[in-house]
């Protein structure tokens, strides 16, 4: 084992451990959450069913799943962090990109790195079977690390750390080698409840139980249709993504620097406004989300998020204080969805779906002017 994390250390991850594939007692948990609906319109989650908690049904002849963890915050990320990130949100004429997809695609960088651990391990004790995951299959990636000692499940359902909080990537190694396991660690939340105070949505419903259907993150990502419209005011100038819960939490002052260089944020996100945002047409969506994350979403999904939020600052009051919008800006925001009314970007026929999505969102921001 001390090999194997020596190895993961050198790819840049911050914790390896081994995991038992009897998750028999997560499975009432999600066959709860499943029946109230809390998936939404993730319907890949309900037609998986069990799978996700019998790790052996989705790969024959698993025993044992090596878990990793990677650090994402970026190496240049200043000290106070979180600070940063709540003067952000509190700018209205500013957009706010979730931390982690500031960068390149995590899929991307934990698959490849997962598979060098692999072949590091096959040549130490020769062929086996074995499948990469990160975040692609229906795994219970949050339970296998916990179950490995990686950290324990916080109230807002994301896995929490004593030495790095919970900004980190998680990646599985299924494997059919009944490697010794490493044992769990106790929960530190105690009576702590600034993750669900503080969710701007209310979406963690009860301790470590997610409405994703109020989710920001769910909403702004994994919803293919409108937002409703009694949750758009909620999500302020949130466009991809939501910290909120992470920002909350006293555990993440030990939040860790990414240790790879692929999540340093790119240029065009690290300071963004909505306006500069809001002007981009496909061929700069396509070309400056290459390798992101955030390209998955396509662009009527973008610039549906980014209406809704010129329309949350457009709610805001003059002026050049904090949570106020400045006139300069107000103006900018006006015009530009009137520019964007008068032209649209998807009036293609076959893109006629796009343009109604965008355009009911569009709306309701210019609405929001005369509110």
């Amino acid at each position: 084992m001390s090999a194997l994390r020596r190895k993961g250390e050198e790819l840049g991850f911050s914790y390896i451990g081994v995991a038992d594939v009897d998750l028999s007692s997560a499975e009432p948990g999600l066959l709860a959450w499943l029946h109230h609906g809390f998936h939404g319109e993730m319907h890949y989650m309900a037609a998986h069913g069990l799978k996700r908690a019998r790790p052996a049904e989705l790969v024959p002849g698993t025993v044992r799943v090596i878990t990793a963890r990677m650090d994402y915050l970026p190496a240049a990320l200043a000290d106070g962090w979180q600070a940063v990130e709540w003067a952000r949100l509190a700018r209205p004429a500013d957009a706010t990109v979730s931390v982690y997809a500031r960068g390149r695609d995590y899929h991307k960088v934990l698959r490849a790195r997962l598979q060098k651990l692999a072949d590091a391990l096959q040549g130490w004790i020769g062929p086996f079977g074995h499948r990469v995951f990160t975040d692609s299959a229906p795994v219970m990636e949050v339970e296998l690390a916990s179950r490995s000692g990686a950290g324990w499940r916080g109230k807002h359902t994301l896995l929490l750390s004593r030495e790095a909080g919970s900004t980190f990537f998680l990646g599985e190694i299924y494997v059919d080698v009944p490697l010794p396991v490493t044992e769990p660690v106790s929960a530190h939340c105690g009576a702590c409840r600034a993750c669900i105070d503080v969710c701007p949505t209310q979406a963690i419903v009860g301790e470590r139980v997610v409405d994703a259907r109020r989710c920001i993150s769910y909403l702004t990502i994994e919803h293919p249709g409108a937002i409703p419209e009694a949750l758009r005011p909620m999500m302020g100038n949130r466009i991809y993504g939501c910290d909120d819960c992470q920002l909350a939490c006293p555990w993440n002052k030990y939040a860790r620097r990414a240790q790879v260089p692929d999540f340093d944020v790119r240029p065009a996100l690290a300071a963004p406004s909505l306006l500069a945002l809001w002007q981009w047409d496909e061929s700069q969506f396509l070309r400056l989300t290459e390798g992101s994350p955030i390209r998955r979403i396509g662009l009527a999904r973008w610039q549906r998020n980014i209406a809704v939020a010129m329309g949350n600052a457009l709610r805001q009051p003059s002026g050049d204080g904090a949570g106020q919008l400045r006139a300069a800006d107000r103006e900018a925001l006006i015009a530009a969805l009137h520019g964007w009314r008068a032209r649209g970007l998807f009036n293609a026929p076959e893109r006629q779906d796009d343009h109604a999505l965008v355009a009911e969102h569009v709306d309701w921001a210019l609405a929001q002017v005369s509110r």
